[in-house]
C-alpha cells in the first residue's frame, strides 16, 4: 500500500494513496475512532450540493474563474452519482461543528479537480465564501427536509390508503369497545380504524407544518453569523441555486446568528416525528392485543403468519411486525431526547452538537419510513376481522347495560350488570329476574346496532 504526503496548517501527514481525501480528513479519521456511526451520506450530499451551488454563485459574482467553477461542478456531480461514497469515512462523534466533515468534502472535491488537471484548493476555492459553521447547518436542513419529503411522507400516504380501505371494509362490523382495558359500549371496527387513520392524517399535517421551517438555510452567515468573507446577497443567490439543484424551495434564514447557534427548527420537526412514533406504537399495540390468542386471547383480528414464532412451540405465530415497529418507536423517543438536549447547547455563537443532532434526526426518519413500510406490507394490509368473535364479544358484554340506563336508571342498571356477572347470566336474564323489565322491553331497548 502506497502513501502520499498531504499538508495542512499543522504540517505533513501520510495519506493512503488510494484515497481522495487530504490532511484534515486523515487527522480526524485517526483522532476520532469512536463508535461505528459514520456521518450520514445525506449530510455529505447536502454539503456537496452547497459546494456545487457555491462554485456557480462565486463564478457569477466574479470571484471564481470559469475553469475552476466547471471542475468543481463536475466533481460534485460525480460525487452525487454515488461513485465516491467510500471517500467519506469520518465518524459522527467528531468536532461538534462538523468542520472535519466539511473539510472532508472540500478535500475530496479538490482532489478530483486536480485529477482533471485543475489547480483547485480545498479552502480557497471549494470553500470560497463559506464556513463550516454555516455550511454544516445548511446541509443538516437540506438532508432532513429531503428525507422527510422523499421517504417518510410517501409512506404515510401509503398507510392512509390501506387504513381507508380497511375502515370502509369494516364500517358495519360491530365489536365491543374497551376503555381502561375493560369492556365498554359497542362501536364498529371501521370506527375503531378511523381513529388510527386520523392519527396518521394529523401526523402528516404536523410533519409538513414543522418541516416547512427546515427550508430556511443558514448559508451566508459564515463563521459567527456576520457573513464575513461572503459577498452581498450570497445567501439569496445560494438558496436560489440550491433550490434549482434539488427541486425543493429553500430561503435564507433571516437571522444568521440564530441559524448558527440554534437548532430549534430540527428540534421542532423531530417533535412531530416523535408524535408519529407514539401513535404508531399505539396502533401496533392495539393490533397485537386484538390478535392475541388465537384461542386464549381476544382473537378479534387475524394477522399474517410471516415466520415461525417459536423454536420450541410448533405452530406458534407471533406479532413480529408489531414488535419491530414498537421497538423503532422507542428508538425515535430516545433520539428525541438526544436532539432536545443537544439543541439546548447553543453556547454563544455556535451550537457544537450538530453531528449527533442530524445523525439522530436522519436515523429517526429512516427507521420510521422503513418500519412503517414493513408493517404495512407484512401486517396491516393482510389484517382481517374475525367477525364471529367480535359478534360473540358484543353479545357477552355486560356494558350493553348502558342502553338500559335511560329506561330503568343508573342504579338499577348497575344491579343488572352485577347480578349477570355474579351468577353467569345474560343481561336479559338478569333484568327479568330482578323484575326491572320484561324480555320484550329488553329486546326493544338493547339493540347494539343503535348504540354505535
Amino acid at each position: 500500500m502506497g502513501y502520499r504526503i498531504e499538508k495542512d496548517s499543522l504540517g505533513e501527514i501520510e495519506v493512503d494513496d488510494s484515497k481522495c481525501w487530504g490532511a484534515q480528513t486523515e487527522r480526524s479519521r485517526r483522532n476520532f475512532q469512536i463508535g461505528s456511526e459514520r456521518m450520514p451520506l445525506d449530510v455529505i450530499y447536502g454539503l456537496v450540493e452547497i459546494k456545487r451551488a457555491a462554485a456557480i454563485v462565486n463564478r457569477e459574482n466574479g470571484q471564481l474563474d470559469d475553469k475552476r467553477s466547471a471542475l468543481i461542478v463536475s466533481a460534485c456531480d460525480s460525487i452525487l452519482s454515488g461513485k465516491w461514497d467510500d471517500q467519506f469515512p469520518l465518524k459522527v462523534y467528531q468536532t461538534g461543528s462538523g468542520t472535519q466533515t466539511n473539510m472532508n468534502v472540500n478535500e475530496v472535491i479538490a482532489f478530483l479537480c486536480r485529477q482533471e488537471g485543475g489547480d483547485v484548493h480545498a479552502n480557497d476555492h471549494v470553500n470560497m465564501s463559506q464556513s463550516s459553521n454555516d455550511t454544516f447547518p445548511t446541509a443538516m436542513h437540506i438532508a432532513a427536509y429531503g428525507q422527510i419529503v422523499d421517504q417518510l411522507l410517501p409512506e404515510i400516504d401509503e398507510w392512509l390508503s390501506v387504513l381507508t380501505q380497511l375502515e370502509e371494509q369494516y364500517q358495519t362490523v360491530i365489536k365491543i369497545g374497551r376503555t381502561h382495558l375493560q369492556d365498554a359500549t359497542p362501536l364498529t371496527f371501521g370506527q375503531e380504524i378511523s381513529g388510527w387513520r386520523v392519527m396518521l392524517e394529523k401526523a402528516e399535517q404536523f410533519i409538513r407544518e414543522s418541516s416547512d421551517h427546515l427550508r430556511s438555510l443558514a448559508i451566508g452567515g459564515t463563521a459567527v453569523g456576520t457573513g464575513l468573507n461572503a459577498p452581498d446577497l450570497f445567501d439569496e443567490d445560494m438558496c436560489a441555486q440550491i433550490s434549482r439543484q434539488t427541486g425543493w424551495h429553500f430561503v435564507p434564514e433571516a437571522n444568521k446568528f440564530y441559524g448558527l447557534t440554534s437548532h430549534s427548527a430540527l428540534s421542532f420537526a423531530h417533535g412531530a416525528l416523535r408524535s408519529l412514533a407514539a401513535d404508531l406504537m399505539k396502533i401496533a399495540n392495539d393490533i397485537r392485543w386484538l390478535a392475541s390468542g388465537p384461542r386464549a386471547g381476544f382473537g378479534e383480528v387475524t394477522i399474517p403468519a410471516n415466520e415461525p414464532g417459536s423454536s420450541i412451540m410448533p405452530g406458534k405465530v407471533n406479532p413480529t411486525q408489531a414488535e419491530a415497529l414498537t421497538m423503532v418507536a422507542t428508538r425515535i423517543m430516545g433520539n428525541d431526547v438526544t436532539i432536545q438536549v443537544a439543541s439546548s447547547q447553543g453556547n454563544f455563537e455556535l451550537n457544537v452538537y450538530k453531528p449527533v443532532i442530524i445523525d439522530s434526526f436522519l436515523q429517526s426518519v429512516t427507521l420510521l419510513s422503513q418500519a412503517m413500510a414493513s408493517f404495512r406490507v407484512h401486517c396491516l394490509a393482510g389484517l382481517t376481522a374475525n367477525r364471529s368473535v367480535m359478534a360473540e364479544g358484543v353479545q357477552r358484554s355486560l356494558m350493553l347495560v348502558t342502553a338500559l340506563s335511560p329506561h330503568i336508571g343508573y342504579e338499577k342498571s348497575a344491579d343488572v350488570a352485577k347480578l349477570a356477572h355474579k351468577d353467569g347470566l345474560t343481561l336479559k336474564e338478569a333484568v327479568i329476574r330482578l323484575g326491572y323489565a320484561t324480555g320484550e322491553q329488553y329486546d326493544e331497548w338493547v339493540v347494539p346496532e343503535e348504540m354505535i
